[in-house]
């Protein structure tokens, strides 16, 4: 782990550090639901790494929720359907 990293214990002091600039950390819940839902809370707070066991599902959690949050374009759109 990098040592400038700054674990976050609640999404408001995760918010609080991303608004200071600090590299978030955040380490999740073993439970896959739990853990999705928490990286997505932490992600729009801000955090910026997670530790985790479900690598590939709060992939693409954050994917969506930087998506929602206007961060980033959305991996796919889709127009006129109908």
């Amino acid at each position: 782990m990098d040592p400038t990293w700054t674990p976050a214990a609640s999404p408001a002091q995760a918010a609080a550090l991303a608004r200071t600039g600090a590299t978030v950390l955040v380490t999740l819940p073993d439970e896959l639901d739990a853990a999705l839902a928490a990286a997505a809370i932490y992600c729009w707070h801000g955090a910026q790494v997670f530790v985790t066991e479900h690598t590939d599902q709060v992939r693409l959690a954050l994917d969506m929720t930087e998506s929602l949050a206007g961060r980033r374009p959305p991996a796919l759109t889709r127009r006129g359907l109908a």
